[in-house]
């Protein structure tokens, strides 16, 4: 959740930016990870930061 809050928040616009940094963060690539089958159906999908960027298991 840290890696989400500091780098979705601007100074200048507050939250604003949140929504884009949690689609690149964790929309997006947990939408592909889905689409190519890694995940299916009824899974639980856990998410962890590491290295900048959330990783999926």
């Amino acid at each position: 959740m840290t890696l989400i809050v500091d780098r979705g928040y601007d100074p200048v616009f507050g939250a604003r930016p949140l929504k884009r940094t949690i689609q690149q963060l964790l929309e997006n690539p947990l939408s592909q990870k889905i689409l190519s089958g890694e995940f299916l159906p009824g899974s639980v999908i856990h998410g962890r930061a590491s290295n900048n960027e959330i990783v999926f298991s």
